[in-house]
């Protein structure tokens, strides 16, 4: 019942920019913090950025001042403005969401399927 649909992803040369998008979709009564997660090859899962309800940041060190997350509730969708990308950014970014969904008490996270982004001349 629950989705979460990502968009964005592709090809891009070193220096360019990019802008994932992330539409949460269902029976959902409330959502929770938003975010991304991205894994490249042989590497573990690392938290990319996230953003709570009230609109506070957190970011990876090697992602600030160039990436930018945000939300619009009334979309119910999250974003990420990725400026300046280099090739160790090539991996496969995932978004995730802390949602109640109907039926349910407690928040649990539901995650997209993932889309690859590759940073290469």
């Amino acid at each position: 019942q629950v989705q979460l649909v990502e968009s964005g992803g592709g090809l891009v040369q070193p220096g360019g920019s990019l802008r994932l998008s992330c539409v949460v979709s269902g029976s959902i009564v409330r959502i929770n913090t938003m975010g991304w997660y991205r894994q490249a090859p042989g590497k573990e899962r690392e938290l990319v950025a996230d953003i709570t309800t009230g609109s506070s940041t957190k970011y990876a060190d090697s992602v600030k001042g160039r990436f930018t997350i945000s939300r619009n509730d009334a979309k119910n969708t999250v974003y990420l403005q990725m400026n300046s990308l280099k090739p160790e950014d090539t991996a496969v970014y995932y978004c995730y969401a802390d949602l109640v969904v109907r039926g349910r008490l407690y928040g649990m996270d539901y995650w997209g399927k993932g889309t690859l982004v590759t940073v290469s001349s």
